[in-house]
């Protein structure tokens, strides 16, 4: 297997050769696949200042010109698609397929937003005197520091890059320690679409140096991370010294409801569609489901059937549905919480445990379906970032609407229903910043992604992320 050395990427070049080295392992095997620098304060320190330096020009070009250097980054993307798959599959452990899948959606951004970029409007008003004009116009915000996961190595940094870069803004990313690889050759290809140097720039580095550096340079104008809520909460109190802006996309923990009129066949698909994709290691996946009465035992046998046949193994493999976890961390939370539901009387009806090697550092959870769940138990109130369905059964619409409403998190829902007065009703009631009506795999480019309550602030996708990287200035004219 090649060994992919990489180098951080700061103001156009590939720097970092000096500095400890982090290890990057395959979750599925635990092989080491490459390194990349351990950078600090200093690291960040330059991206900064290549980011401001970098901001004056890229600012002053012309939409239709910036747009044109993101569509040859979108091409090269396509070009390299197996190429960035493989890479992902290594370092995440996701299945190639859904990897392949991953570089179409995390392209998708840039193509929208590159031709986004060109509208951005500003607008005249009528003034309070004869001699008076007022006009609005919009201005990028500035250098833009991201912080990224490791469950969607590309996705993730591509839906934060393109509107920033199609605002006018230049932009540092800092990659997760697990999944850095990814980031690095987005970079290169970037580099070779001719992004001026400073555009992009990508630091590997210890989160809090990184955050320590960004939250106190006043040239950064804007944090943008996806993560947890608890290490949300953290960076809010950390922006609010300087007044940063901030987008957040945190936690979630989304319901799905299955009503007595919901065609179940189409139910059955998406659910497995949103649960078990990235081994359910995803914060829109479905976490918990809500069976009316009327279809409990029929949903259950059809939804059981498809679990049971699901493969597991290293995603590089023919065939595998459903990849490593992505650390010990991650097993034992869900090795927990499924202890946690049978103890407390809930059935297992497919898989139920694990496969975890300590001496190589891989774990592994066979895709399960627990059935007579019921509100006392641990996963119907946490996030289970695996691939573990619980299945709970409910008697009225009203009910329902409780239980998926019963969080602190607000990011995606689901329900299903071919009654279109019924849908409308509880997709207003439902208090989620994402609704999937029919629909398990509900995120796209043009559409704005994004929660309510703690799973975060702002949005990303459609024409509210561009927004994000946007200043509204009001110009009052006397002539």
């Amino acid at each position: 297997m090649s060994r992919f050395d990489m180098l951080n990427y700061i103001d156009g070049q590939w720097v970092g050769h000096d500095l400890e080295k982090i290890k990057v392992t395959n979750p599925a095997t635990g092989e080491l696949i490459g390194t990349v620098p351990n950078g600090g304060e200093a690291e960040t320190q330059l991206a900064i200042d290549a980011a401001h330096r970098a901001l004056g020009d890229w600012s002053k070009r012309t939409a239709s010109d910036r747009a044109d250097l993101l569509r040859t980054f979108f091409n090269l993307i396509m070009e390299h698609k197996q190429e960035l798959a493989e890479l992902m599959t290594l370092e995440n452990g996701k299945p190639l397929k859904e990897s392949l899948g991953e570089v179409d959606y995390a392209a998708s951004f840039i193509e929208w937003f590159a031709e986004e970029g060109k509208r951005v409007y500003g607008r005249t008003i009528p003034g309070k005197r004869e001699n008076h004009r007022i006009k609005v116009i919009k201005q990028p915000v500035g250098v833009v520091a991201a912080i990224t996961p490791w469950n969607f190595p590309a996705a993730m940094i591509t839906r934060k890059l393109a509107p920033a870069l199609a605002a006018g803004c230049t932009f540092i990313v800092k990659p997760p320690e697990q999944t850095p690889l990814t980031a690095l050759k987005l970079a290169e290809l970037a580099e070779q679409a001719g992004i001026p140097k400073g555009v992009f720039n990508v630091v590997c580095a210890d989160p809090e140096s990184f955050s320590n550096k960004i939250f106190s340079d006043m040239r950064v104008r804007k944090i943008t991370f996806t993560g947890s809520t608890e290490v949300g909460r953290l960076l809010m109190k950390k922006a609010s010294e300087n007044i940063m802006r901030l987008s957040l996309e945190l936690g979630g923990h989304a319901p799905v409801i299955v009503c007595d009129d919901a065609d179940l066949d189409q139910a059955v698909e998406m659910i497995m569609a949103s649960k078990f994709r990235n081994s359910g290691q995803t914060c829109i996946c479905a976490n918990r489901v809500y069976v009316q009465s009327g279809v409990y035992d029929a949903f259950i046998e059809k939804l059981s059937g498809e679990v049971k046949k699901l493969k597991w193994g290293n995603g590089m493999e023919e065939g595998v549905d459903i990849g490593p976890l992505i650390d010990k961390d991650g097993y034992q939370k869900v090795e927990s919480q499924v202890k946690d539901a049978l103890e407390k009387g809930a059935k297992c009806l497919v898989g139920g445990s694990g496969r975890a090697d300590l001496e190589k550092d891989t774990y592994f959870f066979e895709p399960t379906l627990l059935v007579d769940m019921n509100e006392s138990m641990d996963m119907m109130h946490i996030e289970t970032f695996g691939p573990v369905l619980p299945i709970q059964k409910f008697e009225s619409d009203e009910e329902a609407i409780r239980l998926a409403n019963d969080t602190p998190f607000g990011l995606a829902a689901y329900f299903f229903t071919q009654n279109v007065s019924r849908g409308i009703k509880i997709s207003e009631a439902l208090e989620y910043g994402i609704i999937g009506w029919n629909d398990g795999v509900p995120s796209c480019a043009q559409a704005p992604f994004g929660g309510m309550k703690q799973s975060g602030l702002g949005r990303e996708g459609g024409t509210e992320g561009i927004e994000e990287y946007l200043e509204t200035k009001y110009i009052s004219l006397s002539i």
